[in-house]
């Protein structure tokens, strides 16, 4: 495990390409304030990522960020996280630069990248060239898949 933004390992911190595992991902997301995920969700979304970050303290995971998506129109940074014990040190910016660096170098120029800021990470966000959508007449929306069904519904297609 080579530290990505640290070669000659002078920093306490080790950046690490891949994703943590999934008692990880969930301790981190709820450490830092994010909602918790299912462990069957979190089993399925992970090995899904297309580039992802850990972020270490004396070998123990403190940090990550993801990127998912189709690879080539659409993608989105998720779960970029630093535990609050850590926070204020500039890890966040080390997480979010590795990920942008990431799609500038295998993205499309056309492609899509968004994300959902929580709270004051919006700040964070926008030192990365990510800006609010309503500047441009969007809205973002979401829905969680909570088991109730929608009206209406759409009819099934046929040939």
């Amino acid at each position: 495990m080579q530290n990505i933004d640290d070669p000659y390992g002078s920093d306490p911190y080790d950046l690490i390409e891949g994703v943590p595992s999934v008692e990880d991902f969930r301790r981190l997301r709820t450490d830092a304030g994010l909602s918790d995920k299912a462990p069957e969700a979190v089993a399925l979304a992970l090995p899904n990522t297309w580039y992802g970050v850990v972020l270490r303290h004396r070998g123990e995971p403190i940090g990550m960020g993801r990127v998912i998506g189709d690879g080539g129109t659409a993608f989105q940074v998720t779960d970029v996280c630093v535990h609050p014990g850590h926070q204020g040190r500039g890890l966040g910016r080390r997480v979010m630069a590795a990920l942008t660096a990431e799609l500038e170098r295998r993205a499309p120029a056309t492609a899509y990248v968004s994300l959902i800021a929580d709270g004051p990470a919006r700040h964070l966000y926008a030192k990365f060239g990510f800006a609010e959508t309503t500047a441009h007449d969007s809205i973002g929306m979401y829905r969680v898949m909570d088991g109730r069904p929608t009206a209406p519904r759409a009819e099934p297609a046929t040939a």
